[in-house]
């Protein structure tokens, strides 16, 4: 393997390092801005986190196009080293931020063949996607590129959400924040039988969609089972459930999956979810357990936040990711190649 090209020159690391409020450039986690392809084919990073803008599958409140910028922007710096796992994160993983795909007002399908085709870049040089959303559609172009780079069908799903995502169509549309999953099992990226979900409640979808999710051998751990069984002992049946026989996991979050009481800045908001501190250390687990290669986090509506607290938990949702990656790393033995830090 050649040695890496990370240059980040003085002004750049300067304006970084000044952190999210006082520096110029606001990337996630003041990462460095790597925006040409032939750059980060040279930077050789790890992971690259992109965002998503688009919201025009929202049935309910709009917004959440907004989340990416927010994720990068209003989320305090809460520092890099992690204390539960014991590590500088960025020593042990190299993390960029490619910018947003394109997703122009309006325009629905050039929107998600934006998305898929920035994800597909990304994941082509052998960097992990991590997709900032938008609407829940999001994950349907983005998974589908991951799926396509590894192979359909040799990628399971575990999916975090109030909702199940799995109508044929809303209102006559087929690109939904309320179809994508459906999408990715008729299409065959996902297995139904490897596609596993994860705090569902509520009100809907109604019975002629369960049975079809049924039939094609979904399995998924409704709220009621969580709360009585504990999700850590959920999730151990989820991880067995969706990589048997797959090779790879992709993992997608609904921040609507937590209690609206952590998470009220969401398009659709249900209460009776799971707790942050619960969410936080099963993306953790599943960072560390599984062989994970991609991860999105959507449905973050900032216009509806409360002091930042859905944009600081999304936030963490993701550091959690990248935590659980390094300490995979750290223990492998295989530290950051030129880390670009800083240290904190």
């Amino acid at each position: 393997m050649t040695t890496p090209r990370r240059h980040v020159p003085p002004g750049l690391r300067e304006q970084l390092d000044l952190g999210y409020v006082f520096g110029s450039v606001q990337t996630f986690a003041q990462r460095p801005l790597v925006t040409e392809l032939q750059q980060l084919a040279e930077w050789q990073a790890d992971v690259a986190i992109l965002g998503a803008p688009f919201d025009l599958g929202t049935t309910n409140r709009t917004g959440a196009r907004f989340g990416p910028r927010a994720l990068r922007t209003d989320a305090y710096d809460p520092g890099t080293y992690h204390l539960d796992l014991g590590l500088e994160i960025f020593d042990w993983l190299e993390v960029v931020d490619v910018g947003d795909a394109y997703c122009p007002s309006g325009m629905v399908q050039e929107s998600l063949d934006n998305i898929r085709a920035k994800v597909a870049q990304v994941v082509e040089l052998g960097v992990m996607p991590i997709t900032i959303g938008g609407d829940h559609t999001v994950t349907w172009p983005a998974a589908t590129a991951v799926a396509e780079h590894h192979g359909f069908g040799r990628v399971g799903m575990v999916h975090f959400d109030a909702h199940a995502d799995t109508a044929d169509t809303i209102d006559g549309n087929l690109a939904s924040h309320g179809t994508p999953m459906r999408r990715l099992i008729e299409s065959g990226a996902i297995p139904g039988t490897n596609f596993v979900q994860i705090g569902l409640r509520g009100y809907w979808p109604g019975a002629d969609v369960w049975a079809w999710m049924g039939e094609q051998g979904m399995r998924w751990h409704l709220m009621d089972e969580v709360h009585r069984r504990g999700l850590d002992a959920v999730l151990t049946d989820a991880i067995a459930e969706a990589m048997d026989g797959v090779d790879h996991l992709y993992v997608s979050v609904d921040i609507d999956c937590l209690d609206p009481a952590y998470a009220p800045g969401t398009g659709t908001p249900e209460p009776g979810g799971l707790a942050s501190a619960d969410l936080l250390r099963a993306l953790r687990r599943l960072a560390r357990e599984t062989p994970l290669v991609g991860f999105d986090l959507m449905e973050v509506a900032p216009a509806y936040d409360h002091a930042d607290c859905t944009v600081n938990v999304a936030h963490r949702c993701i550091m959690e990711v990248l935590a659980g990656l390094a300490s995979v790393r750290r223990d492998a033995g295989s530290p950051n190649v030129s880390a670009t830090g800083p240290l904190r």
